[in-house]
């Protein structure tokens, strides 16, 4: 079955590729969690260069929203994306009068069928998903709404504390989720204010959250209220730790140094990399130097030396900026614009350290360097 699966998603790729929305960053060629993270922060620092601006950033989360597509809804959203009627049947089929049962010890409960709701683990409900919920974009320029799958961000650029677009288009995705199927989990959806004006002053969060949040998480990403990384930077430095253990009791029974090094780059460099792209830049002196001081008690215990944390992020910042930089349908493609000699990159204009220290203006450095 999954086998023909295959061949379905490589057929319904074909058709609907360039009609995905450019936000949708999950389950596509050349996107990554780091794409969305860094995405979603340059249209908030781009836009607090301005005065007299902030940002509300809603993370929203659903309840099993995998289990929660309607067939029919699909098929209709496919036939609009130009899916022929026996693909669009097909995929009903599939979808609809499936079996299924509990299993507790040696007890099983009485089979049923069920016609609602993607399957989890099969080749074509990642896709299924996304093209469910491809129509569910932003109508307004001033406000993002990012997606991963089923993990959606609204962005808010607010200006002048006029917050009536954020609003209305919060109380569109709470709309649309009901005419979908998909219901809001309002214990786990929050929203972060930045808001780097003097005298600040906000209107209270939407009435679908139950309270703000200073420190979020973004797909693994600890974003803070000020934009700093060194509550990111802690969370990833105590799950190397846990992990330079193992290293330290492998060291001990003089494993070789080879895989000494492998294990250091599978268990604890990928931890320390893990969305480098997005927070390094825009980190501290002091925090770089804690980051490094991983790697060097790694290097004693291996005994041969290691990249460092500083290579590290400049290898994987100038191959992602390569990346983005090939393929038009990316949103960062665009920002990455060749002057006229066709040598050299046009700088992206930056007011403030923490957006000329993001992803976008750093990588353009880079590779103009």
């Amino acid at each position: 079955m999954k086998s023909f699966e295959r061949l379905v998603l490589a057929h319904l790729k074909d058709i609907t590729g360039h009609h995905l929305d450019p936000l949708q960053f999950a389950y596509r060629a050349n996107r990554s969690v780091d794409d969305a993270v860094n995405m979603g922060l340059h249209y908030i620092l781009q836009h607090l260069d301005h005065p007299g601006t902030y940002a509300r950033i809603l993370f929203v989360d659903f309840s099993s929203a995998f289990n929660t597509i309607v067939p029919e809804l699909l098929s209709s959203k496919l036939s609009q994306l130009s899916v022929s009627p026996a693909t669009c049947q097909w995929i009903t089929s599939f979808l609809t009068d499936r079996k299924q049962q509990v299993r507790l010890g040696e007890i099983t409960s009485e089979t049923r069928s069920l016609s609602i709701g993607a399957p989890q683990g099969c080749v074509l409900s990642p896709l299924l998903f996304s093209l469910y919920t491809n129509d569910c974009t932003s109508k307004n320029s001033a406000v993002k709404l990012l997606k991963f799958a089923d993990d959606t961000t609204v962005i808010g650029l607010i200006q002048d504390g006029d917050e009536s677009a954020y609003r209305q288009e919060v109380e569109r995705l709470v709309l649309w989720c009901s005419q979908h199927n998909l219901e809001l989990n309002t214990l786990k959806t929050v929203e972060m204010t930045v808001d780097f004006r003097r005298h600040p002053s906000t209107l209270p969060p939407p009435h679908h959250v139950r309270q703000p949040c200073v420190n979020c998480e973004d797909h693994s990403t600890t974003i803070s209220q000020d934009l700093k990384w060194e509550t990111n930077i802690n969370s990833i430095l105590k799950k190397t730790q846990q992990k330079m253990y193992f290293l330290r009791q492998l060291g001990k029974y003089s494993l070789p140094q080879e895989l000494l090094i492998q294990f250091y780059t599978a268990v604890i460099e990928s931890v320390l990399c893990s969305s480098i792209t997005v927070w390094y830049g825009a980190a501290t002196k002091q925090d770089r130097s804690r980051l490094q001081r991983t790697v060097r008690a790694a290097e004693r215990i291996i005994g041969a030396p290691l990249p460092s944390i500083q290579d590290l992020y400049l290898s994987r910042t100038r191959k992602r900026a390569g990346k983005i930089i090939t393929d038009p349908s990316h949103p960062g493609h665009r920002l990455f614009d060749l002057l006229p000699s066709g040598r050299r990159y046009r700088s992206l204009q930056t007011r403030t350290t923490r957006h000329r220290n993001s992803f976008f203006p750093l990588a353009i450095s880079l590779l103009n360097s």
